[in-house]
């Protein structure tokens, strides 16, 4: 078993706030009041303040000199500005898995994407089940490569993308057709080793994902 380090109180808090922005309980703009959530969660100050500058890592909150920690702004223009960047990272990503994977990989990727696959074709789909079943796929393409910067780059950016799909959760579902079929085509490319194949797949499905969120919040 392999041992596991407690998360600390300030990555408890981290979470918790995290889970009621990206579920829109807490919506973009508002003020977060470190002595009113020290308050309500019977912590310390200190405490908040460190979660806070995670959240700001995870770009989920904007600490502003002064004025304080507010959840940060996730309108159109501010969604295609994150899937901008990280698309790119995601092509980044590719790369290096076509370069790195080796014989011994196929059945662990494979296996991952199978079961991505599987929640978006499962009837009423549960988005977060969804979206925590693509983020394995990320996570273990990062593993599989091995580059610590290029991994710690896409886990700050989980939280923010996980926020733009749960508040386009509709639309979203109704997209994940097209969704499976992504996750089914990339891996071939990769295995195949084709890079170009695989960039052009990520650009597509990422513009498509971007036009389909920005429609979500400008209607919101």
């Amino acid at each position: 078993m392999d041992f596991k380090v407690p998360n600390t109180l300030a990555e408890q808090i981290a979470n918790y706030l995290a889970e009621r922005i990206m579920t829109g309980q807490i919506q973009p703009g508002k003020r977060i009041q470190e002595a009113t959530l020290a308050t309500e969660l019977k912590v310390s100050r200190a405490s908040v303040k460190e979660a806070l500058y995670t959240l700001e890592r995870w770009h989920l909150v904007e600490i502003t000199p002064r004025k304080g920690a507010s959840a940060s702004k996730l309108d159109a223009e501010h969604a295609s500005e994150l899937y901008d960047v990280y698309m790119h990272l995601l092509m980044m990503l590719a790369v290096r898995l076509c370069e790195r994977w080796q014989d011994s990989d196929r059945e662990r990727v494979m296996a991952v994407v199978s079961r991505a696959v599987k929640q978006m074709q499962t009837p009423s789909a549960d988005i977060t089940a969804v979206v925590e079943a693509s983020f394995e796929v990320m996570e273990a393409c990062c593993d599989l490569v091995g580059n610590p910067y290029l991994t710690e780059a896409l886990t700050n950016f989980k939280p923010a993308v996980s926020r733009a799909y749960y508040l386009s959760a509709e639309r979203y579902r109704h997209g994940l057709t097209q969704t499976s079929q992504f996750f089914t085509r990339l891996p071939q490319a990769v295995l195949a080793r084709d890079v170009e194949q695989a960039q052009a797949l990520i650009r597509e499905f990422a513009e498509h994902q971007k036009v389909m969120i920005q429609k979500a919040l400008s209607s919101s």
